[in-house]
């Protein structure tokens, strides 16, 4: 039993100065490549099985001649380790190089596409995680895209319908202050009319700009959607009376519901303001509140005959007002987009489907808690 405990101490000393000598390659070495690194794995393997024998070789008094057999039999096992090991290297490097390629195509705006060809677990996890991340790069490719097209259309949009009302402005103050004004007062009723509009005008901009900077402060309270469909009837009713406009609040279920009064009455204000102006005389501007398996629904029905299945998608975006929405009554783009952010802002969603006659704005919200 003492021999081979000695035979074990004397091959362990051996294979340890041989480990440790290799850990220390290792680290020399470890910004280099990986074939270098299996290399190195592979001859301390080889070496500290060499130091070993020939230290027990030494401490047993083998002849020559079977120390011979043993180093000869050990350094084709070298051999053979060192070949396999730079051929698992080279391949792995290859793989490597391969992946790093395809993976450069996130900088040029590509989508990253895996190489083709087998490959170990670790790079083809890595892979299916580059396509992940390739996936969600697009994704936010699109969306800044989109943002930045909605930025543009706004700005450009915004600064017609400012222009306007103060090129009015302009005109009839300098009438005013030269005298030659035939009407004073409609001037001056005119000027208040152009006044307000900008003033509702710069609200909306300020209201979009606290949604988009996640700083709409809400309090929430608990209210029934049957007063809240009333006040936002009550609001708009002269401005349906205007456009000969019939409104129609039947299906209105008193449903709780926790949200800010001031804010949900703008989201419904909005639609409803919309639909109004899109809806053209002896129509119908229909609003109902219900239940369904998702919450509480609101929805306001026009008949403004549908809405482009292309435009769909970018109804609630900023800026957004439609082919037929140039001019200055139909707003700057923002009511829309005001809608979404406050809906949301309540854990909500707002969407748009077109019906015959029209389309369907919808806004699910919340039940509240009993």
């Amino acid at each position: 039993m003492s021999d081979m405990l000695l035979i074990a101490l004397y091959a362990f000393a051996g294979a340890a100065a041989s480990g440790l000598a290799g850990a220390g390659v290792l680290r020399l070495i470890r910004r280099r490549s990986l074939t270098a690194s299996l290399a190195v794995v592979a001859a301390v393997g080889v070496v500290a099985m060499l130091a070993g024998t020939l230290a027990v070789a030494w401490a047993m008094f083998l002849s020559a001649h079977d120390l011979s057999v043993v180093t000869t039999v050990v350094a084709m096992a070298a051999v053979v380790s060192l070949a396999t090991a730079l051929l698992l290297g080279r391949w792995v490097v290859a793989r490597s190089r391969e992946l790093a390629l395809a993976a450069r195509s996130f900088g040029d705006g590509g989508d990253f596409a895996a190489p083709v060809g087998p490959a170990t677990a670790e790079l083809e996890h890595l892979s299916r995680e580059l396509a992940a991340t390739s996936a969600k790069l697009a994704e936010s490719r699109e969306r800044e895209r989109a943002l930045e097209t909605s930025r543009r259309e706004l700005v450009a949009w915004i600064s017609h319908d400012l222009r306007t009302p103060l090129a009015g402005l302009r005109a009839m103050s300098e009438a005013l202050e030269d005298g030659v004004a035939a009407d004073p007062h409609r001037y001056l009723r005119q000027m208040r009319t152009e006044v307000e509009r900008l003033n509702d005008m710069v609200g909306d901009l300020f209201e979009l700009s606290r949604i988009h900077a996640g700083t709409l402060a809400l309090a929430p309270t608990r209210m029934s959607l049957y007063d809240l469909v009333g006040d936002a009837l009550a609001g708009v009713d002269p401005l349906a009376r205007e456009h000969g406009v019939r409104l129609v609040g039947g299906r209105i279920e008193p449903v709780p519901v926790e949200v800010d009064g001031k804010e949900m009455s703008r989201v419904l204000g909005n639609l409803l303001v919309n639909a109004i102006r899109r809806t053209p005389a002896d129509g119908t501007v229909a609003i109902a509140a219900e239940r369904s398996a998702e919450g509480v629904v609101l929805s306001v029905t026009d008949g403004c005959g549908g809405i482009p299945e292309d435009d769909l998608p970018r109804v609630f975006d900023t800026g957004w007002r439609g082919t037929h929405a140039r001019t200055p009554p139909a707003g700057a783009g923002l009511g829309l987009a005001i809608v979404r952010g406050i809906v949301e802002a309540h854990q909500g969603r707002a969407t748009v489907r077109n019906i015959p006659g029209g389309c369907r704005f919808e806004v699910v919200l919340p039940t509240a808690v009993s």
